[in-house]
């Protein structure tokens, strides 16, 4: 205690604020005028002694409280607190689940009281019975003719449809209008051939619109996709009737570049379509590729008609036109002489 400064009774919490004061003076790293290693040494082993001291102290305490330790305390009579409550009374509405709740007392008492309940029931429904069979004239019997007329009424309204129906049916097979029907007696069609991906009423209202003239947009739109492709196939293979035969010379390889150019804005539209065509759809095989552009034109570059093709064409032509009309004019002059 001297060392630290403090006096004998001090409790823990002072003996560490002085603990913390010497340190902050005396504390090798923090290299004030007063900092020692010895004086450290010393004050810490000071300070962990009474930290032992304060320990026993407490352990000691501990023992000498006795068997119940800290949780012993004498008895200490404790004030009753009124409570405001309504007091508890049995519920006088419960009843068994078994045996329809009828009866009381053990299980075997409520069951003969059960049965002795439905025979009285059934003989009270007997005689209910008879008199109303044998008093026409009773109110009660009145009451129940009028509440059998309106089921009666409600079941001829339900079914007065279907009969009208059926009726118009027979007659109508009796007249022989069901005789020439389409399909008579014919297998009727198999709906699993349509696309199992497509629920039936939307595969029912295509069929209707087919069977109508109405075509389904993508359809409408791959024979477009179609023609177009066919159209542009023309134009190049016009195009390449224009000139010679491969290998091309620079001066129509150019021209032939140019045309090519010339057809980026048709192949963009083209492109166009068939990505809308792809999306609409419904079956994943008739799905387009794009139209390549190169790839096309090579094909017709390859496969077309060249020049030279295209003149030769036309000399067949010009010496068949040719023979033609000799063979009109010998014909003409043949015919003269045979009616001479």
């Amino acid at each position: 205690f001297s060392v630290l400064g403090v006096s004998l009774d001090s409790d823990q919490e002072t003996v560490r604020q002085a603990f913390l004061e010497l340190v902050k003076k005396y504390h090798p790293d923090i290299g004030g005028p007063l900092a020692s290693v010895e004086k450290f040494q010393e004050i810490e082993t000071a300070y962990r002694k009474i930290q032992e001291k304060f320990a026993k102290d407490r352990w000691n305490v501990n023992e000498c409280l006795g068997e119940y330790g800290l949780y012993y305390k004498e008895k200490v009579p404790k004030e009753e607190i009124e409570e405001h409550d309504i007091e508890h009374t049995a519920p006088q509405h419960r009843q068994y689940l078994s045996y329809g709740g009828v009866g009381s007392g053990t299980p075997f008492q409520r069951e003969k009281q059960y049965w002795k309940h439905r025979a009285a029931t059934a003989h009270a429904s007997i005689t209910d019975y008879k008199i109303t069979n044998l008093d026409p004239i009773c109110e009660k019997n009145a009451v129940v003719k009028r509440e059998d007329k309106k089921k009666a009424k409600k079941i001829k309204t339900g079914l007065g449809i279907e009969r009208l129906v059926e009726d118009l049916i027979q007659e109508s097979m009796a007249r022989g209008e069901f005789n020439n029907l389409a399909g008579s007696g014919k297998p009727l069609p198999n709906h699993s051939q349509f696309n199992p991906y497509v629920d039936f009423v939307t595969h029912k209202m295509n069929q209707i619109l087919i069977d109508n003239g109405f075509t389904p947009a993508w359809i409408t739109l791959q024979k477009e996709i179609r023609h177009k492709q066919s159209m542009m196939w023309n134009i190049m293979a016009k195009e390449r009737s224009r000139l010679g035969p491969l290998p091309l010379s620079e001066r129509e390889a150019d021209i032939w570049a140019r045309f090519k150019t010339g057809l980026a804005d048709d192949v963009n539209y083209l492109n166009g379509r068939i990505n809308t065509y792809n999306l609409i759809v419904p079956i994943l095989q008739k799905q387009l590729l794009l139209y390549d552009l190169e790839k096309e034109s090579e094909r017709v570059l390859n496969e077309g008609h060249t020049k030279m093709d295209s003149e030769e064409k036309q000399d067949m032509a010009d010496s068949e036109e040719h023979n033609n009309e000799k063979q009109t004019i010998l014909n003409l002059f043949s015919s003269l002489f045979h009616r001479q």
